[in-house]
């Protein structure tokens, strides 16, 4: 079999940031990468459930919601991949992102699609959790640009 995009990613080299992954037809994947690829240091479940839960609720709710294609957690727990339709810009992509996380950092309350009617594992969530990731990636991407976001190579 083909080997997937992904999986050519020199992982080693992946610092935690946001990169675009795969442009397909008009859709740009974005690899916003929280935790540095295999050093032992990962998102928990409860924080990177409640993490995708405020992150889709605030994408879904912004004024690109029409170019949100989708919002999931990587299963190795290092990031999200962010899915949008091309007629958003680099730049605005990164500012919903922060502004998203944010949202994520101020959130207070009630999580959203969090009853037992609503999610598959609603007991399962981490809300300090989410908001540390948050914090910490906003931290990082503070200075971050669309010059930043090609991924390194050796």
């Amino acid at each position: 079999m083909k080997q997937i995009a992904s999986f050519t990613i020199d992982h080693d080299l992946l610092e935690k940031g946001m990169y675009v992954s795969r442009i397909d037809g008009d859709v740009v994947t974005y690899d916003i990468r929280m935790k540095k690829p295999n050093q032992g240091d990962y998102v928990s479940n409860g924080a990177l459930h409640t993490f995708e839960h405020l992150f889709a609720t605030y994408a879904r709710n912004s004024r690109y919601a029409q170019d949100v294609v989708y919002v999931g957690p990587m299963g190795c727990r290092t990031g999200f991949y962010f899915l949008l339709r091309d007629t958003v810009s680099k730049q605005d992509a990164l500012e919903l992102v922060r502004e998203s996380f944010r949202f994520i950092v101020d959130f207070e309350g009630e999580i959203p699609g969090s009853r037992r009617r609503e999610c598959g594992n609603y007991r399962e969530h981490d809300l300090p959790g989410a908001k540390a990731v948050a914090a910490d990636m906003l931290e990082v991407l503070k200075d971050w640009n669309e010059g930043r976001m090609q991924y390194a190579t050796a």
